[in-house]
């Protein structure tokens, strides 16, 4: 009797967690064993993060527990370091290994499912590793708002004009979907917030978005992005194309149009790189450091290697030119992920594998509550419809019955009563009250 094959999955983000979903669904009884490696024990829905940090959906409904979802997968929550696909081996770093202090373990595997994601593409601009605050993950996403209305409590209570102006001004570097929609979503919950101080009007705040392209939110197309920059600059938004953050050092934001402004919030959004594992590994990679892949999801010139999402680039074979690649975003990662993993049984049962082609449907972005933008299927919407779409399509991307119910349930409640504007910055330093009392230094804040 053949062993079962061993497949690994290194990431549990979109394409590592709905591959191994569509596994442990159609794999016969003792075919295969399928083991996920990712980071964190839940895949975070992106698209929910700036609801989430302005207040609109709760941090715990816009993931979704592996443990929970992949119950008939082996999860191993740790870092793959490094891949030698030679020897089909990975070395993972765990929480045990670190512990332990033993070094990282190696993991065999018979087939590679490669999709570890991305990480935020950074510049070496002075400042930015000291004061800049990521948009990426949830814990990004909840720091950013309880940081948002402390910045408030600052502005409020302090005497300094100056630490007022530097705490009453927000800048945000990148106009893709990231950016602008965080924008978009924190200026309305501050607006919202500002009723509740004495001191604070939402004219007194300052709201920075810097784009290095001269347009925002490619994606929707040219008629709608400059919509949405009337739209955001029509609530008092600056919004300054084709300009550079410099630096951010001394918490002064210096662009390159040569403004400065004082700042306690630099929010930095402008774009990803792909994951240090796939330069720490033997695949072939293109020229822009991402997988080579093949239309049917296999990596070039390799046997038993998989990949797709972020981490691969994926020709389009429904693109109108030759060689473009499939954009690395959610609508082609979820696709892709469940014809990788037909895909992959076809190889390990000896049938043929299949193209993956998907004709981009289109894109929707929200500026805020009841505000937003949509390019789909050739329509154009904006303001509240294109909202509505937004909410709409992304709740029903949303993985999983539990989340669906979770997250209407709040929009309901959210649209019944006032939104929730207290700060729980303290949870990023539980023990601090009981060190301070313990007689230890008090952690320092931004």
């Amino acid at each position: 009797m053949n062993e079962p094959a061993r497949i690994l999955v290194v990431g549990g983000g979109y394409v590592g967690m709905y591959t191994a979903l569509h596994l442990q669904r159609k794999l016969r009884s003792g075919e295969a064993e399928v083991i996920v490696v990712s980071p964190d024990p839940y895949m975070t829905y992106q698209p929910f993060l700036p609801e989430a940090a302005a207040g609109s959906i709760s941090p715990r409904h816009v993931v979704v527990p592996l443990r929970r979802v992949l119950n008939k997968c082996k999860i191993v929550i740790g870092e793959a370091k490094s891949i030698d696909h030679a020897k089909r081996t990975a070395t993972v770093t765990t929480l045990a290994t670190e512990e332990e202090g033993t070094g990282a373990i190696e993991i065999t595997y018979d087939e590679l499912v490669l999709a570890p994601g991305s990480i935020s593409r950074t510049l070496p601009i002075p400042g930015l590793a000291d004061y800049a605050i990521g948009f990426k993950t949830v814990e990004e996403a909840i720091g950013l708002r309880n940081h948002v209305i402390e910045q408030m409590d600052i502005a409020s209570a302090t005497r300094d004009p100056a630490v007022r102006d530097a705490a009453l001004t927000f800048v945000f570097v990148g106009g893709g979907y990231a950016g602008v929609e965080a924008l978009g979503e924190l200026e309305d919950m501050a607006r919202y917030a500002s009723r509740y101080y004495h001191n604070i009007k939402a004219e007194d705040m300052k709201w920075i978005l810097v784009e290095a392209s001269g347009r925002i939110l490619p994606e929707v197309g040219e008629e709608m992005g400059k919509y949405a920059i009337r739209e955001l600059r029509s609530r008092n938004i600056d919004v300054r194309l084709e300009t550079r953050l410099d630096s951010c050092a001394d918490r002064i934001a210096v662009l390159s149009d040569g403004s400065r402004f004082r700042t306690r919030t630099v929010v930095w959004t402008a774009g990803v790189k792909p994951h240090p594992v796939l330069a720490a590994s033997d695949l072939p990679l293109n020229g822009r450091g991402r997988l080579s892949a093949t239309a049917r999801l296999t990596i070039e010139g390799t046997e038993h290697a998989w990949a797709a999402g972020d981490a691969a680039a994926v020709p389009d074979l429904t693109a109108d030119e030759p060689g473009k690649e499939c954009a690395p975003n959610a609508q082609h990662a979820v696709r892709q992920a469940k014809v990788l993993a037909d895909n992959l049984l076809a190889s390990l049962r000896g049938e043929p594998l299949k193209n993956y082609e998907h004709k981009y449907a289109g894109s929707v972005a929200s500026l805020g509550l009841h505000r937003g933008v949509a390019h789909v299927y050739g329509r154009k919407l904006k303001g509240y419809p294109a909202w509505l779409m937004h909410r709409t399509y992304h709740l029903s991307r949303v993985p999983t019955f539990n989340r669906k119910a979770r997250v209407l349930a709040e929009w309901t409640l959210a649209g019944l009563f006032k939104r929730e504007i207290v700060s729980l910055g303290s949870l990023e330093h539980p023990r601090a009250e009981f060190e301070l009392a313990a007689g230890a230094e008090p952690p320092k804040t931004n």
